[in-house]
């Protein structure tokens, strides 16, 4: 290392950060430094930009998807996940002429390769009809992290499921297939994927949560019942298979695998008690508890997200399970909470926005921040989908 002022035979030496020397031919040792240091500024300042640069703020918002905008009049129902190469991928149905769950429904998607910092243009995934009115929407991707296959599942007007993939990084999707008669049984009535995103289990299962409605004990008169339910594949997504199915009264839902191999299931539900229902499985979805309305988890009736991370802060490596969805009344203020022992106890909460909110999902960046893709507005609901990254500490550091 060179010092920046050291002189050798009458000329001084300044060493630069990538290497370089800079050469002052005056004998006069402070005229040498400071002409260095002119120099040089321009370059240390962008060095030591370089190095210090972290988000400015415990939480960075940026709305990727803002309705009226590219053609669509509203865009809904997020869904997201980081591919092997650290890819963030953004899901969405963009809805041509109105709000309605059900009309001209386009499967959408943007990438992110700077952890959400920029996005790409919006890319078609999926569409039927041109203008006529075919939903296609309910997102839920899943990962092979044994293949970096990015599969993506998905529902044609709540009646067909199809699932395509993608080899490149999501740049490009395979024509989808229909898996329907693999992952529904005929008498269901409607059917949704998701919406959020899929696990992969330490077995290598990937698992799809979805829900459903069919009649309440089968008969038409008696009138509709939900349930949660999953469908999985045990050989990379060439073949599914329909799962586990909980109780009536269920509807979307969000699983977990903790780290003893148990799966937590997060659902949306109507009975009426503003609380988000959980179910557990020790047999990796096939079968699941009766469902539990937890008091310390608001929610209205409404779609929410769920994460299961490891926090590797001060060398230890700890478990904690992550909930995002409306804090309320109502679909307002989004929420996220932290669970230290998986899900039976929720004590730490934190509002990301204030607003009308609702759909949104969660996903660990590669570097270990969280983000949360969720449905926001400032003066009413579905004005746009924002993306917000932040660290844990952000959250689960709120309660010391």
């Amino acid at each position: 290392m060179i010092d920046p002022t050291d002189h050798v035979a009458g000329h001084g030496f300044t060493a630069l950060p990538k290497g370089q020397v800079i050469c002052c031919r005056s004998p006069n040792r402070r005229i040498c430094t400071v002409l260095a240091l002119a120099a040089i500024l321009p370059q240390l300042l962008a060095w030591q930009s370089n190095l210090h640069a972290v988000p400015a703020a415990p939480v960075e918002q940026t709305d990727v998807f803002i309705s009226g905008r590219e053609g669509y009049h509203t865009y809904r129902i997020p869904a997201m996940v980081v591919t092997g190469q650290g890819t963030l991928l953004a899901f969405c149905e963009g809805r041509k002429t109105s709000r309605s769950d059900h009309g001209d429904v386009d499967l959408l998607l943007r990438r992110s390769t700077d952890g959400g910092r920029t996005w790409s243009p919006v890319q078609l995934v999926y569409e039927e009809g041109k203008t006529a009115e075919i939903t296609i929407g309910n997102p839920c991707p899943v990962v092979d992290q044994d293949t970096g296959v990015i599969w993506l599942p998905f529902c044609r007007d709540n009646r067909d499921v199809f699932v395509t993939h993608s080899k490149d990084d999501g740049r490009s999707w395979e024509q989808p297939r229909n898996i329907t008669s693999q992952v529904t049984h005929p008498p269901w009535r409607w059917v949704a994927t998701g919406p959020g995103h899929g696990i992969q289990l330490q077995s290598g299962r990937l698992l799809i949560p979805c829900d459903h409605s069919t009649y309440l004990h089968g008969d038409p008169r008696r009138g509709p019942a939900a349930h949660s339910h999953m469908f999985y594949s045990d050989d990379h997504g060439r073949s599914w298979q329909l799962g586990g199915i909980t109780q009536v009264g269920m509807h979307e839902c969000q699983v977990v695998q903790r780290t003893n191999g148990s799966l937590l299931l997060s659902m949306r539900n109507y009975a009426g008690l503003d609380h988000r229902a959980f179910a557990s499985s020790l047999d990796g979805g096939l079968h699941w508890t009766d469902p539990k309305h937890h008091p310390e988890v608001y929610c209205p009736v409404c779609q929410a997200g769920l994460l299961r991370y490891m926090d590797k802060r001060d060398g230890q490596s700890n478990e904690v399970i992550l909930y995002s969805g409306p804090g309320g009344p109502g679909r307002t203020r989004m929420t996220l909470r932290l669970s230290r022992d998986g899900g039976q106890t929720w004590p730490v909460s934190r509002v990301l926005h204030e607003g009308p909110a609702a759909y949104s999902d969660l996903v660990a960046l590669p570097r270990g921040e969280i983000a949360c893709l969720y449905e926001s507005g400032s003066e009413r609901l579905y004005e746009k989908i924002t993306f917000a990254r932040f660290g844990v500490s952000w959250l689960s550091d709120s309660d010391r």
